[in-house]
């Protein structure tokens, strides 16, 4: 593979956002964007981890994923508005850089990483997992390597190879889903007998417990609590934010995508979960096993369970494909500000920063090994992983609140794609993720009579502190760093009144164009190093 260099940090990178762009190459088309989107809202959370939510639960799941989608709407909306503000590969991290400084870049960048990564190595033992369903004989650490060597070698292709993977990736899980509605639909309507219970959305009610259950081991803020889980399902749902950097015409496209996402969360997953209770009891369902493999088991159709065990298998090599994309990027944007070490810088004449994408590469080979060695250690690490979408998650909220401060104020020109019921949807989507944490504490002490079992109330009493520690000690060690390659420079690049520290990144430095249009000319942010 011929490589390049990365251009060299410039002094002050919070002064010039576009210098992450440098080498990049914008090669995702509409279909790419279209399919980014909705793999990213379809993945293992519907197609496995539903089972256990639906047992624990009842019918009621249906509205915790119906709420849980508008904040998904919500979070998009916010993450639109910010990406046709400044379209960036950096995403999350740049925008946190831009509106809150270096350390909270450095903060968020790093926790993005750290989901990814526990993520990924989760995701490839699933597909150990899934691959023994056909060969029980096959080793896992075989799996897992040829796995990783697949994703690996589609990201270090180029962009444009990622997003010709997620698009037919996206294909077969859509195609999954689509066939399940069609098939569920025929039998909810025609009441047909499956596997000796009468589908019909009847059940909805005269499942045991009711719609609601609240008796019997249920409790009544069971679909409340649920929706801590629920928030994980639609995890990666903000790949796009990521994605914007490489796309051809990111203007056009993230709005569309943006907007088509609670129509596809309603119909594939309140959609999907809304069949499923009618055709079965809840009870029917087991964590662990596909609730469409059990229906299509229950109705003879073997060979279509088999078909979405394939699916899982594409679900989580997509999860894995994404993780490596994003923290390469993710990385990179880190090094350029040297909060991250000086290799991730390191590109590909193809556009692609191969280093940060090996480094998290080699990352998933030795969790991998470290779950197969003492899985319970592993749980608690990943879980640890929510914590980290829960961060992105608020962060883009923050990011939206702040940009329309300054927007409001006239230091920066306003986005063409702005997020509706401004400053109170953001709002609830932060008080909401707020809610989320406790949720997981309350659940994890009520999920085991053991008190070092209580995995996610360990993870929340225990591990935000120990990692917002870790991240204290990684900021003081960089910090120097940092410091040296941007001036001192550490605060946001904006102000109530204007740049921060001077001319370079105001208004006035936008590029000249006699035809400016405020709702199509895109922000440009020029280095002051440039400057005479």
């Amino acid at each position: 593979m011929t490589t390049t260099e990365s251009p060299s940090t410039p002094q002050a990178p919070q002064n010039s956002l576009d210098a992450e762009q440098v080498g990049y190459k914008q090669t995702l088309t509409r279909r790419h964007v279209q399919m980014i989107a909705i793999g990213g809202a379809i993945g293992t959370g519907l197609f496995l981890g539903s089972a256990s939510r639906l047992h624990s639960t009842g019918p009621a799941l249906l509205l915790s994923y119906a709420f849980v989608g508008v904040i998904a709407y919500f979070l998009m909306r916010a993450l639109g508005e910010l990406v046709l503000h400044r379209a960036t590969s950096g995403a999350f991290v740049s925008y946190m850089r831009e509106f809150y400084g270096e350390r909270a870049a450095f903060i968020t960048g790093w926790m993005y990483w750290l989901n990814w990564a526990l993520t990924g190595i989760a995701e490839l033992s699933a597909v150990g997992l899934y691959v023994q369903y056909w060969f029980p004989l096959m080793p896992t650490w075989a799996t897992v390597l040829i796995a990783l060597a697949v994703v690996l070698v589609i990201n270090l292709l180029s962009a444009r190879a990622f997003g010709e993977f997620e698009f037919w990736a996206a294909v077969a899980k859509v195609g999954a889903i689509v066939i399940f509605l069609g098939v569920g639909l025929v039998l909810v309507i025609g009441r047909f007998d499956v596997g000796g219970h009468q589908a019909g959305f009847s059940n909805l009610w005269s499942n045991p417990g009711g719609f609601w259950p609240t008796t019997d081991g249920f409790n009544w803020y069971g679909p409340i609590l649920v929706m801590s889980g629920v928030v994980f399902a639609y995890a990666a749902i903000e790949m796009v934010g990521v994605a914007a950097g490489e796309m051809e015409d990111a203007r056009a496209e993230v709005p569309k995508a943006v907007n088509a996402v609670i129509f596809r969360i309603g119909v594939f997953y309140c959609g999907s979960i809304l069949l499923l209770v009618s055709i079965l009891p809840t009870s029917d369902f087991k964590s662990g096993i596909s609730p469409f493999v059990t229906i299509f088991e229950r109705m003879g159709a073997q060979w279509m369970g088999a078909i979405i065990q394939a699916v899982l298998i594409v679900a989580a090599m997509s999860s894995l494909n994404s993780g490596l994309y994003s923290t390469g990027r993710v990385l990179r944007s880190l090094g350029m500000s040297k909060q991250a070490p000086g290799f991730t810088l390191k590109m590909s004449s193809q556009g692609v920063p191969w280093a940060g994408i090996v480094m998290t590469s080699v990352v998933y080979v030795f969790g991998a090994v470290l779950n197969a060695l003492t899985p319970n250690a592993f749980e608690v690490a990943l879980e640890a992983a929510a914590l980290g979408v829960l961060f992105t998650w608020g962060t883009i909220f923050l990011c939206q609140i702040r940009l329309r401060q300054l927007v409001n104020k006239g230091v920066i020109p306003a986005s063409p794609f702005q997020m509706p019921g401004y400053p109170w949807t953001s709002y609830i989507g932060l008080v909401f993720l707020v809610l989320v944490m406790f949720g997981l504490a309350i659940g994890g002490w009520q999920s085991s009579p053991y008190f070092w079992k209580k995995t996610d109330f360990l993870v929340v009493v225990f591990g935000i502190p120990l990692i917002a520690l870790i991240l204290q000690i990684g900021w003081m060690f960089v910090r120097p760093k940092v410091v040296a390659n941007t001036g001192d420079r550490l605060k946001a690049v904006w102000s109530d009144t204007g740049p921060t520290y001077g001319r370079g990144v105001g208004p006035q430095d936008l590029d000249p164009d006699p035809a400016f249009d405020p709702d199509v000319l895109e922000p440009h942010v020029h280095n002051p190093e440039t400057k005479s």
